[in-house]
């Protein structure tokens, strides 16, 4: 254990010991509920227990009545639960303050995402529920083998470039244990710059967009290496943000010579899945209740494609009740112990970037212009995604109630040579709505050349 990250923790007033004592006893509970063919009467009793004590949250009232509701409904079974109208992610984009009115900013972790569908907002958590994440993060990485903090992580993530928030993410990096490649530039003269670090430093394991790692591991194909060849202290690679296909996971497979596990979670919620050592890939039950539904609203069976909907256990700040994530996913046939296993998800595919200079990156950059605009901007944004029109040309297409405003293009053009290159043009189409796949995902990026 990196026990210099947790004191962190604990200075930060995060009480991470209550935490894991509180997830060890709701092992517990699951496992002595479990009934094969029933709904665990323990989750439900965790799940009821959230939705009393936002009850009386003037908010989530609100809520309520904007789905014709008037009175908080009576719940006390699974099927009067399905009862509860579902709360989209557009419900929650509106001024923080109206969510989370008469609670102390300064008890809560106040962060904000443009999350991997596309649609902005800010959100909260009490400072338990944060506690509750970090110790189901420690807990799903120990039944991996793999101690957070203390064994060195290779992270293939992006990060800000603005020179406070680089500085403020490298520091969390040293803190936590990582190693941090940013994915901004995949060109061959950066794979190699990569691959070097891997020749020096004892990586046990990998983490990171699953499109990024894939594309690394095609690298080390070409070369005709094996990483854990290269480093032989790695041990495991774990993808997340993204779909990791089974194309994907047969080519990290073959590059890095060691098991692939997916990660699938929000960042506004925790880990809604993840793999465990015998590929099974275990949805959290603890401090999530995860249904896969319908268009009707009804359960769906195992095989059969369905809404995400997710409720927080802990957050007492915001009101995550019956949450639509915005994906789409399938259940396994069975079960593993008391834990619902996932078979897929879809979305969270994002599109190569390819630039007159030759460099490549990913789409998934386009995440962080998106975070520029929700921070810096002077229009809110619904959704955003951009297009890529020619090598040296884009789109963005966004929903908003205005027109962007100069500033705004501006801003987003000087971000855009800033994670790419200079000299990119960029064009701005408002629009009601902008366009999502089929698995209900809005890609941030969509290339329009022929590949």
């Amino acid at each position: 254990m990196n026990h210099f990250f947790y004191l962190t923790l604990r200075l930060n007033g995060y009480p991470i010991d209550n935490a894991r004592r509180t997830l060890s006893e709701i092992k517990y509970r699951r496992q002595k509920s479990y009934v094969p063919g029933c709904f665990n009467s323990s989750l439900l009793q965790d799940a009821l227990a959230i939705y009393k004590h936002h009850g009386s949250n003037p908010f989530y009232r609100k809520l309520l009545r904007e789905n014709g509701m008037e009175q908080l409904p009576m719940v006390n079974t699974y099927e009067e639960w399905l009862q509860i109208p579902i709360i989209a992610k557009s419900n929650m984009q509106r001024d923080l303050d109206e969510i989370i009115q008469g609670q102390n900013k300064k008890d809560l972790r106040i962060h904000n995402t443009s999350g991997s569908t596309g649609n902005p907002f800010f959100f909260a958590k009490d400072k338990f529920c944060h506690a509750m994440n970090w110790a189901m993060i420690d807990d799903r990485l120990n039944a991996l083998n793999i101690n957070y903090g203390a064994d060195l992580q290779g992270r293939f993530y992006g990060i800000p470039l603005s020179r406070i928030k680089y500085q403020k993410e490298r520091l969390k990096d040293w803190i936590s244990g990582r190693y941090r490649f940013p994915v901004f530039d995949l060109s061959d003269q950066k794979m190699e710059e990569i691959l070097q670090v891997f020749r020096r430093k004892p990586f046990v394991y990998t983490n990171g967009y699953a499109s990024s790692l894939a594309y690394f591991a095609k690298f080390l194909i070409r070369k005709g290496l094996i990483l854990k060849d290269v480093c032989p202290t790695l041990r495991l690679t774990i993808t997340t943000s993204e779909v990791c296909d089974d194309i994907d996971r047969a080519t990290m497979e073959k590059g890095f010579g060691v098991p692939v596990a997916n990660e699938y979670g929000a960042a506004e919620l925790d880990w809604l899945a993840m793999h465990d050592t015998e590929g099974n890939w275990l949805i959290n039950n603890e401090t999530l209740l995860v249904e896969i539904i319908d268009d009707n609203g009804a359960p769906c069976l195992p095989g059969v494609e369905g809404r995400v909907i997710v409720t927080s256990l802990f957050n007492k700040a915001m009101p995550f009740i019956r949450y639509d994530v915005g994906d789409r996913a399938v259940l396994a046939d069975g079960n593993k112990g008391p834990y619902q296993l996932m078979q897929r998800v879809a979305g969270r595919n994002n599109d190569i970037i390819r630039l007159p200079s030759g460099k490549v990156s990913m789409g998934f950059t386009i995440y962080y212009l998106a975070k520029e605009l929700l921070e810096k901007g002077e229009v809110r944004v619904k959704e955003f995604i951009m297009v890529q029109k020619a090598l040296d040309t884009f789109e963005v297409q966004y929903s908003a109630d205005q027109d962007l405003t100069e500033n705004d293009k501006q801003l987003l053009r000087e971000t855009l040579e800033q994670y790419l290159e200079p000299g990119l043009h960029c064009s701005f189409l408002r629009k009601e709505h902008v366009g999502r796949t089929h698995a209900g995902k809005l890609k941030y990026f969509r290339s329009e050349l022929e590949a």
